[in-house]
């Protein structure tokens, strides 16, 4: 008896039971694979991805890392890094100085001639050093995606496509630093950290008061501290003023913290200050009995221009403008002009005078009014020939009415940093709080930073040529930075091609 045959049926593939989750699984797997690569990099540069190289006098440790940012870190532990804007890549530079030899520092110091070819030692010392990086870093990257790959897939093809995929994206991440190289960036360096020398630890409102003594010498020497590091990373090419440079120290809004006359005193020496510019709210109240409070500026060895703030009374500026006790300083005030320094400097006080509420309310445009008397003041010192180099007024709002009549004009009053130029060609540098926003800052649950600017100006030219930017933290903290900015520079016009010389006959 015949057995009777059953239909054929295909049989049933298993992804299509599956439906979605087979179709997601391939973005699962390359997922996966991605995060196998960046984690076996990451492992691998870690592990042996760094190279020790003398830059200079300068034992040193060079490493890739991941990042975000890019750019160069120098770390000077535990003193602090210095940081650069070198290049925009998710790399970055890690440079460790391990050591300063005494040997190769003690034949610099003795061989002064020397100091000439640094730049160019140190050029290819870091050439070198980052040649020798880049290779290891290859070897790294292929080395640590390889050996995940191998312990999670159990493949040697997976293994080795993890390592490929590693080099591969080293190599992008190098030619997109290298697009984006900015050489320039050495000239603004960045530097920041945490000084031993700073006190560590500030109490209550109490303690201040009865230990200021203390806690302002300490923080003046941070200032001493952070500058002489700063100085110390001169080996690099950086902006370098010559000694023949005019250096302006720029405060202002100091609100009757006692603790601004050592800082300002310490900054005088490091920098070696020619003149100050304190663009006005040196005071509080105003009053007279706050007088006294000004007496160490005749202390500080260089000239002292003051302008009059909205906190500095008619009472104020009378005091500071006592040539017998005060032999430095030149009270500004209705666009007057003085040559000090070599540099010629007009200023105007603020007409306004808020801490005394009694008097009558001033127009709301009083400042610009304020503004532009300074500016006629100006044109008619250019007329006369004795042009102006810098003009200050204390609110920004009156500085900005100089714009096209002066180079640069200082302000402050707004207790932060701003710097632009104007429409007509005027720099406008406003300042923060020298004082840290003055004694009454200890209210406050975060204290401000003391800030102030230090500006170089070419003798000859007297314009603008570089300036640091000298951020403290405030009460309590023990922060520092130095940060070196250059004027942005205008391209210059092409000039036409030469023509021919005329045969002679």
């Amino acid at each position: 008896m015949a057995r009777a045959r059953l239909p054929f049926r295909r049989p049933i593939s298993r992804r299509a039971t599956e439906g979605p989750l087979a179709a997601s699984r391939p973005f699962v797997r390359a997922l996966g694979m991605v995060v196998v690569v960046l984690f076996g990099a990451w492992l691998g540069l870690l592990a042996v991805g760094s190279v020790r190289t003398t830059v200079g006098p300068m034992d040193t440790t060079m490493t890739l890392r991941p990042s975000l940012s890019g750019g160069t870190k120098i770390n000077v532990s535990p003193l602090g890094a210095l940081e650069l804007d070198s290049h925009h890549a998710p790399v970055r530079l890690d440079v460790d100085v391990d050591r300063l030899d005494p040997v190769r520092s003690q034949a610099l110091v003795q061989h002064p001639e020397r100091l000439a070819g640094l730049e160019d030692e140190v050029t290819s010392d870091v050439a070198s050093g980052t040649r020798e990086l880049a290779l290891r870093s290859c070897v790294a990257v292929v080395t640590g995606a390889t050996a995940l790959g191998l312990a999670v897939y159990r493949r040697p093809r997976r293994a080795l496509a993890a390592g490929g995929l590693a080099l591969a994206l080293l190599a992008a991440s190098g030619v997109g630093a290298y697009a984006t190289w900015n050489p320039k960036s050495v000239l603004e360096p960045k530097f920041s950290g945490l000084l031993s020398s700073a006190p560590s630890v500030v109490g209550d409102a109490r303690s201040i008061v009865s230990d200021f003594d203390v806690y302002q010498q300490e923080l003046a020497r941070l200032v001493t501290n952070v500058t002489r590091l700063y100085d110390a990373t001169s080996t690099l090419p950086v902006y370098s003023p010559d000694p023949a440079t005019l250096r302006v120290l720029h405060v202002s809004d100091i609100h009757l913290n006692p603790a601004a006359w050592h800082i300002i005193g310490s900054l005088v020496e490091q920098y070696d200050i020619d003149v100050i510019i304190d663009s006005g709210d040196t005071m509080d109240h105003g009053a007279a009995v706050e007088n006294s409070f000004l007496d160490p500026i005749a202390d500080l060895g260089v000239p002292y221009v003051w302008v009059r703030g909205n906190h500095d009374s008619a009472v104020t500026q009378k005091y500071l403008g006592n040539k017998k006790r005060f032999k430095n300083v030149h009270v500004l005030d209705e666009g007057r002009a003085v040559s000090v320094g070599g540099l010629r400097i007009a200023g105007i006080g603020d007409p306004q005078f808020t801490p005394d509420r009694t008097g009558p309310e001033q127009a709301e445009d009083v400042e610009s009014v304020a503004g532009r008397t300074l500016a006629a003041a100006l044109r008619e010192q250019q007329r006369s020939g004795t042009p102006a180099d810098i003009a200050v007024a204390h609110e920004p709002e009156a500085a900005k009415e100089t714009d096209g009549e002066v180079p640069l004009v200082l302000a402050g009053h707004v207790h932060h940093r701003q710097n632009e130029v104007l429409k007509g060609g005027t720099r406008l540098m406003i300042e923060g709080s020298t004082g840290g926003g003055g004694l009454r800052a200890v209210q406050n649950k975060k204290p401000e930073q003391v800030l102030a600017s230090v500006l170089y100006l070419d003798r000859s030219t007297r314009r603008l040529q570089a300036w640091d930017e000298i951020t403290l933290g405030g009460l309590g903290l023990t922060t520092a930075e130095v940060s070196r900015h250059l004027p942005e520079r205008k391209p210059a016009p092409a000039s036409p091609s030469p023509t021919a010389p005329t045969p002679s006959p």
